[in-house]
């Protein structure tokens, strides 16, 4: 039997780096536009839900054929912690097995890449993934290093164990694993067997600040121009 797959697409209106995010314009459309267009060709979420706590965000589910779950006020500050919201989502849906949290502020990414990730998830029994970007470069925690020596030659970063940096674009849960860790411990974003699933650009291009929002929309209006790889003259001499 298929588990039924929701898509739940967070719509906070108090952003405070870029007020009112999810409504700002990326090439003629409002940024949740993308989240919400890649579920719809995405063809694997049984229902798709714009989530918020603002009723503007019901007009816009309204406009582009999708639900709207209205979630309590309390649960849209800043300090306001995921597992809370998926929690709540999970409680008021009981017909949900699994909850894809697809992020509005990842406007590159595709259908196809949501789909491809949901069905690993179900094929290989996961019971919750974030995505992450697998970086080749020196780092490092609290002045120390994490991946290169310190006393030793420098290593090239084809060399280096990747980082693993969370790009959130896209969350997922199945509801029995995370419920009840919810219940035991008031958290659950990672529980039972969980998944870190690489991404690339451009769907890792996470909108935060106004130049993010320039670099997407730099992004989408060049990529039906036709590149082609160029060298320096000086080669041919």
């Amino acid at each position: 039997m298929k588990p039924n797959i929701y898509a739940m697409i967070p719509a906070r209106s108090g952003s405070q780096r870029l007020k009112l995010k999810n409504l700002a314009i990326l090439n003629g459309k409002p940024l949740i536009f993308y989240a919400i267009h890649s579920a719809k060709k995405s063809k694997i979420f049984k229902k798709i839900f714009v989530n918020s706590e603002d009723s503007i965000f019901k007009k816009i589910a309204k406009r582009y054929k999708v639900n709207f779950y209205k979630r309590n006020k309390k649960l849209a500050s800043s300090s306001t912690k995921s597992d809370d919201v998926v929690y709540d989502f999970f409680k008021n849906n009981p017909k949900v097995d699994i909850l894809v949290w697809v992020n509005s502020i990842a406007p590159l990414q595709t259908g196809q890449e949501i789909k491809k990730i949901v069905n690993h998830f179900v094929k290989k029994n996961f019971d919750s993934l974030i995505t992450v970007e697998n970086k080749k470069t020196h780092c490092n925690y609290n002045n120390k290093p994490l991946n290169y020596l310190k006393n030793s030659k420098f290593a090239k970063t084809q060399d280096l164990k990747a980082i693993q940096t969370f790009v959130y674009s896209i969350m997922m849960w199945r509801k029995k694993t995370f419920l009840n860790q919810y219940k035991k411990n008031k958290n659950a974003i990672l529980s039972g067997k969980s998944f870190f699933y690489p991404v690339k650009n451009p769907s890792n291009i996470i909108i935060k600040t106004v130049d993010d929002l320039k670099l997407a929309d730099l992004f989408i209006k060049s990529k039906n121009k036709k590149f082609s790889l160029k060298y320096d003259k000086i080669i041919n001499n």
